[in-house]
């Protein structure tokens, strides 16, 4: 592990990770909005979206040029599954993504109609959401993890990642019960959070 460049990638998450909490924070968005509300109400979803993808393009690229070795490879036909498992993961990444409105998680709906920024939105307990809280938080980990060549980049990758998305997880939460109060707390009560429950709880369609 010492002749790779997992320690480089866990502290460049580490860093990503930091400066991506700081902007998804309350505390930072209430600043933007004093400083500016039509700045904010326009724009800072799609400014947040465009600068979590290129801020996370390098960490990437350690992953691909730093030296690595190879930890394990699932020979054929079973590589094929993990991949099938990854395809599968992708559809319900964008289902769960279409559930909550793609314009509105892209940015684009607050560009076009920056009073949708401040609009209350409604509490998705349906679909997807009927099995699990954060499905989209459970299929990343899926294509994350479910990979056919594991190397210590990527297990070092896939740590952070993890420790990232579970550490976020916890910050949504609360996000979501100061935002829909006990709504959310009875949704909580009866959905998990990242493991998906297979038969529906009781009471819902």
């Amino acid at each position: 592990m010492s002749e790779t460049g997992a320690g480089w990638i866990l502290l460049s998450l580490a860093v990503w990770g930091a400066i991506h909490s700081l902007l998804a924070s309350l505390w930072f968005k209430d600043l933007v909005r004093r400083w500016s509300a039509m700045l904010y109400e326009r724009g800072y979803r799609l400014f947040f979206n465009i600068f979590a993808i290129t801020s996370f393009l390098p960490v990437l690229v350690l992953v691909a040029l730093l030296p690595d070795r190879l930890i394990y490879s699932i020979p054929m036909p079973w590589s094929l599954l993990t991949l099938g498992v990854q395809g599968l993961a992708l559809v319900g990444l964008a289902y769960g993504v279409s559930q909550t409105g793609m314009m509105n998680f892209l940015g684009l709906e607050q560009l076009l109609d920056p009073q949708s920024a401040v609009r209350q939105r409604p509490l998705v307990t349906d679909g997807l959401y009927r099995y699990v809280r954060h499905p989209l938080y459970f299929f990343g980990l899926l294509l994350i993890w479910l990979v056919p060549r594991m190397s210590w980049n990527w297990l070092a990758f896939s740590i952070g990642a993890t420790l990232y998305l579970t550490i976020g997880t916890i910050f949504e939460e609360r996000k979501l019960r100061q935002e829909f109060g006990e709504a959310y707390e009875e949704y909580r009560r009866r959905t998990p959070m990242l493991i998906p429950r297979l038969k529906p709880p009781k009471g819902i369609d």
